[in-house]
């Protein structure tokens, strides 16, 4: 292979052709006046896609994710999420920093968890000693959790115990649209049981940035005053908003391609001797396991000199991520490169 093969997460794409031409065509106005035409189609376009109130885009994922927690939240309140949540490894502290809420962490099956656990998890309201319970956040897919996906009749008893307990139930969607596409569900089942909802735009949708945020309009009134306070205010960003729009409208099924590439690796890999385990693959995330850690660092050499480039998580575990940029011809060399390595 002349060119790398890189396989580390699908934020790595480059936009199509048709979507270029999107952006190139783009109306773009002054999105802080809310005057940007085609970010305004858009959200208009997810809030009618999820069956909710209201949408705001935004140019990151994360920033997303705290807007919604600020939205939820007082400080020195407390949220709930699964230990490989998104919001408590990934996003910098920025739960604490921006809120000033602390996260109760679930140990939940591949990043899902219960609603048996969450009530476990909440603190009692007249306790004072505690922070106060206030949120519930789940992911979906889960990306520690290797793709994984909840199914509505997972989501639906914690619906129900959020409102028992008066809590805001927020999904971090960012591979919301590979959950969809894989289970064959409709987004509007989603609008009904989430406070609010993240669905990112930038990997396997393939679009070159950005996140809107949908809820429901009592929660979603001070979102853009929060996304101005986060630094997110942007003028004519009608250009990136309309390759968003375009991923939506025109590469949302490309992802069943991607789940079928991850399925076929995790058949190939579940063959090999060097193999130890490899997690159940739902979507586009492949995660596995060298049977010798020593063996972990000449593995990952191999593949470089094979001109492909993995993701390390430490001990052994490794994750391979399946896109849009991820052809046929480079899935062959992959797997004949898997092939071709061998323990000393």
């Amino acid at each position: 292979m002349k060119e790398t093969i890189d396989l580390r997460s699908d934020t790595v794409t480059k936009p199509t052709p048709g979507m270029m031409e999107a952006i190139l065509n783009a109306k773009v106005g002054d999105d802080v006046y809310k005057e940007d035409p085609s970010a305004n189609a858009l959200e208009n376009y997810v809030a009618n896609l999820f069956g909710m109130d209201e949408a705001l885009y935004f140019p990151t994922g994360s920033m997303a994710n705290q807007a919604a927690i600020k939205l939820h939240t007082q400080p020195a309140e407390q949220l709930i999420c699964d230990h490989y949540g998104h919001v408590y490894n990934y996003e910098g502290g920025g739960v604490s920093f921006n809120s000033g809420v602390s996260c109760k962490l679930i140990q939940g099956n591949r990043g899902k968890i219960n609603a048996q656990q969450i009530e476990q998890a909440i603190n009692p309201p007249d306790f004072y000693h505690s922070p106060k319970t206030s949120l519930v956040c789940l992911e979906n897919t889960t990306n520690k959790g290797g793709g994984a996906c909840y199914n509505l009749s997972e989501i639906q008893p914690i619906r129900a115990l959020c409102n028992k307990h008066e809590l805001g139930l927020h999904l971090d969607g960012a591979r919301i649209a590979n959950a969809l596409v894989y289970k064959k569900q409709d987004p509007k089942d989603f609008g009904k049981l989430f406070d609010t909802i993240t669905i990112c735009l930038s990997k396997g949708l393939g679009a070159p940035m950005g996140t809107v945020l949908v809820g429901k309009k009592e929660i979603m009134k001070n979102a853009m005053r929060v996304r101005k306070v986060l630094g997110g205010g942007m003028r004519q960003v009608g250009f990136m908003a309309a390759a968003g729009l375009y991923a939506l409208q025109n590469q949302m099924q490309s992802l069943e391609e991607d789940h079928k590439k991850a399925i076929e690796i995790e058949a190939l890999l579940n063959k090999l001797d060097y193999i130890e385990k490899v997690d159940s693959v739902e979507t586009n995330i492949v995660i596995f396991y060298i049977k010798d850690k020593n063996q972990t660092e000449k593995f990952v050499s191999h593949l470089e000199a094979c001109q492909i480039r993995i993701s390390e998580m430490g001990e052994g575990k490794l994750r391979v991520v399946t896109h849009l940029d991820y052809s046929d011809l480079m899935h062959e060399h992959f797997l004949e490169s898997l092939n071709q390595f061998k323990i000393n």
